[in-house]
Formats: C-alpha cells, sequence, structure tokens
C-alpha cells in the first residue's frame, strides 16, 4: 500500500509495523488488521485558487486525508506550508488515529492542509485563501463527520477566517473545527495544550526513570527544539516547575542560552514569532550577551550536558548522528513535541541505549504530544454541551488524560516489547504506544465489520 513517492509515509508504516512484530506473533489474527488499517477511509484532493493584493489568481492545492473513524468523526489539524504533500498528511493523519486513540476520547484520525505559505502574505490574501479553501472543504467536514484544527501554518487568525467562511456556506454555528476563539466556542488551555501536555508526560517518565533529575531542579537541563505554539508552551511550563532550558530554535538555526532562558524571554520570543520573525533577528535585538546563535544549526550537538530533549519543531528533527550526542551528552528522556521529530537512526539510537541499560528512555510523538489534541477533544465536548469549563477543570482532565496515556504505554510496552524483562531496562514507550493505540483501533473496526 506504500508508494516509492511517499517516504514519510513508509517511515511511519515501518515504525508501527516494526514495533508490532513481537504482538503480532503472539496474536497472529491482528495481522489483517494491519493490512486493513493502513489504508485511508478517504482522501480528498481539491485545487484552491485565491486572488493576491495586486488581483492576480494564485492557486494551491488543497487535501484531507480522512484516514480512520473507528473510535469516532476525523479529528487533525490543517497545516499550511509549501512542503504540504500527500505523504506528509498521509503519515500525519496515520500516526493520529493512533494518537486519538491513547487519549481515550471519541475521536478517529485525519489531518489535511494545503501547500499555501503564509508567510510573508497580508491578512487579506490569508483571508481570501481560507475563504476558497473551505468553499470546497465544507462538503467533507462537519461536528459529526470530521473535526479539523490548527496545525503550522493554521493559527487563531486562520481558524477564525475558515470558520466564518464555513458558518456562512452553512447557516449554522456548530463546532466544527476546533482551536477557536475564546468568545466563540474555544477552549482554556487550547493553545498550551501540546507544551504542557508534553511536560505532564514527561514528568511520569521521570519519576520512574530518573528522579534526580525532576523538573523542579534548576539544575535540570532541558533542550528544546522549535520556538512556536508547542515550544513556548513546553518552555514556559518547565521554567514553571523550576528547571533550565538552555536552547530553542527555528528553520534558519538555533539559539544556546548557558545561563538559561527567563519566563520574559520565552514571551518575548513568542511575541516575534508572531509577527514572522527569526531567532537571529531576536538575538540581535537583545541588549545583553546571554544568547549565542548558530545558523544552520539543531540545538542537539551544542550543549555539552543535556538532561531532557524535547524536540517540538517539525518531523525528522533528530539524526542518529544528533542521537548519539545527545547520549553523549548524558540525555535521559528523549520526548517527542513534534510528530515523529526523531528519524529512524535517531530512534534506533535510543532504543539500543535503553536496552543496554544507559537509562535512556524515548517516548514517540504519538503518546507523549497528544494533549494538544486531547484539548481539542474537550472542546469538542464543551461545544456539544454549550458549555465552557474553567481554566482548572480543563488542566486537570488534561493531565489525567496523558497519565491515562503514559499507564498505557507502560503497560503495553512492559508485556508486548518481545523483550526480557531485565532490572535496570525501561521498558520501550515505543513499543508500547504503538501497540495499545493499535489494539484500540483494531478492535473497533472489528466489531464494526471493517475485517474479518
Amino acid at each position: 500500500m506504500v508508494q516509492p513517492i511517499e517516504p514519510e509515509f513508509e517511515q511511519a508504516l515501518h515504525e508501527l509495523t516494526h514495533s508490532l512484530e513481537p504482538f503480532l506473533a503472539a496474536n497472529p489474527h491482528y495481522q489483517k488488521a494491519l493490512e486493513v488499517i493502513q489504508v485511508p477511509e478517504r482522501v480528498v484532493q481539491f485545487r484552491v485558487v485565491w486572488e493576491d493584493d495586486k488581483g492576480v489568481a494564485q492557486v494551491n492545492r488543497g487535501f484531507r486525508v480522512q484516514y480512520n473513524s473507528a473510535l469516532g468523526p476525523y479529528k487533525g489539524g490543517l497545516r499550511l506550508h509549501p512542503s504540504v504533500n500527500l505523504s506528509i498528511l498521509k503519515f500525519l493523519g496515520f500516526e493520529q488515529t493512533f494518537k486519538n486513540a491513547l487519549t481515550g476520547l471519541s475521536m478517529g484520525g485525519g489531518k489535511g492542509g494545503s501547500d499555501f505559505d503564509p508567510k510573508g502574505k497580508s491578512d487579506s490574501e490569508i483571508r481570501r485563501f481560507c475563504v476558497s479553501f473551505m468553499t470546497e472543504l465544507f462538503r467533507h467536514i462537519g461536528q459529526d463527520t470530521d473535526v479539523p484544527a490548527g496545525d503550522i501554518g493554521t493559527g487563531a487568525r486562520e481558524i477564525g477566517f475558515l470558520f466564518g467562511a464555513y458558518k456562512k456556506l452553512k447557516n449554522e454555528f456548530v463546532g466544527m473545527l476546533t482551536g477557536k476563539g475564546m468568545d466563540w466556542g474555544g477552549s482554556f488551555i487550547r493553545p498550551e495544550a501540546t507544551g504542557y501536555g508534553l511536560i505532564y508526560f514527561v514528568e511520569h517518565m521521570i519519576a520512574k526513570s530518573c528522579p534526580e533529575f525532576s523538573l523542579d531542579k534548576p539544575s535540570t537541563i532541558v533542550a528544546i527544539s522549535g520556538s512556536g505554539n508547542v515550544s513556548q508552551f513546553t518552555a514556559l511550563k518547565v521554567l514553571e516547575l523550576g528547571a533550565t532550558v538552555k536552547s530553542l530554535s527555528d528553520s534558519r538555526g538555533s539559539v544556546i542560552a548557558p545561563e538559561g532562558f527567563t519566563r520574559t524571554d520565552i514571551l518575548s520570543v513568542g511575541q516575534l514569532k508572531l509577527k514572522g520573525g527569526s531567532l537571529e533577528s531576536w538575538v540581535s535585538e537583545q541588549s545583553d550577551k546571554r544568547f549565542t546563535y548558530y545558523p544552520g544549526k539543531r540545538p542537539w550537538t551544542l550543549l555539552p550536558v543535556i538532561h531532557h530533549a524535547l524536540p517540538g519543531a517539525t518531523q525528522n528533527e533528530v539524526s542518529g548522528e544528533e542521537a548519539e550526542a545527545l547520549v553523549k551528552a548524558g540525555v535521559r528522556v528523549v520526548a517527542e513535541g513534534s510528530n515523529m521529530g526523531c528519524t529512524e537512526e535517531a530512534v534506533e539510537v535510543f532504543e539500543n541505549a535503553r536496552k543496554a541499560g544507559k537509562g535512556v528512555w524515548y517516548a514517540p510523538g504519538k503518546a507523549s504530544n497528544c494533549g494538544g489534541v486531547a484539548v481539542s477533544g474537550l472542546e469538542m465536548a464543551q461545544n456539544s454541551q454549550r458549555l465552557a469549563w474553567s481554566t482548572q477543570e480543563v488542566d486537570d482532565k488534561l493531565k489525567n488524560i496523558m497519565a491515562e496515556a503514559y499507564q498505557q504505554c507502560l503497560a503495553a510496552g512492559t508485556k508486548y516489547s518481545g523483550e526480557q524483562v531485565t532490572d535496570g531496562v525501561l521498558p520501550s514507550l515505543l513499543s508500547g504506544a504503538n501497540v495499545a493505540g493499535f489494539v484500540k483501533v483494531a478492535d473497533a473496526m472489528k466489531e464494526h465489520g471493517d475485517w474479518w
């Protein structure tokens, strides 16, 4: 079912298939489920024609991959970025299916977007694009069918334009998008959810594997990549708990803070990113000399000591060589805030280090970053009830969801990794996440008659 032109999807499928091997050997009747589950239920591709500020017609490709609805309506973000193609969206929708299963909420898996680049565009151009995009997409989505959300390039502004276009086209006000504004159906904690949820998951990993490097100690060093929404709120939560954040990055390079970033620094970066600025320009504007900018570099090789590494930018942002550098720097926890943030080679390095008893513990994004979609699911629940829960209520529910996701991964990884349990070796959360998510979706599909 994999085409040669789909490298990202092939990588995601290979990771799942490889980690399921011990489980499938013990439960061979699930092999048919794997064959069926890897094929999307529906793929929609369409033309998006919009007018730029000079009155010239521009054209982009729009997509929606409705991967799996066994557990609920399709659910997953809309990505607006020049790199968007069918392979990337299939990989993201595939991963989303199992990630959503781990939240325990009634959500299927999907992903969509366009190769439109919002960077450098005026608000009017983005609005016209969003209206054109939704003029086709509205036929395929709905609160009980498919509920998209934000993603890279799709923030509060874009969600607002898309929601407004849908409302005019359908003449109804329903929760068919998540990430909405607080005054019109949004949820507290939604912007923070992926970053906060990542840290809630990591806290459980640390408590079991290396409590001496807990996040309430300033001596604990955390390396974070990215500087968008996920990375900003990851960093803010780490700082709130008391540990030290020493890195951020963007597509052009990395910033290292030898003494650590402050909350004010992170908020300043957030304001810059809203305007489309780069970290290089941010460093040049700082009056003190607390920061060093490394053009064209990712942070993983730039620090001599790293206790916890949290990739938060995009897919395949940690290479095999960088993984080896992290192990050498003493990394104990690697948890993805981004989707498939580590290459296959990097994952192999971390898993080999874990098996060798070096105390390195890796968590895949489908488990560690499921907090974002979890709060999207909570937003859907609030919309259905025409209610708004308090910040504390949503945060408490998020903590419980991340704790349950961790326990599912831990239990399945202990039982189904195919490894001999030995003292000093941690169970595979990679195997655990894949098996736990797969079984939940596969069992529902069988009950629906989708495989036999």
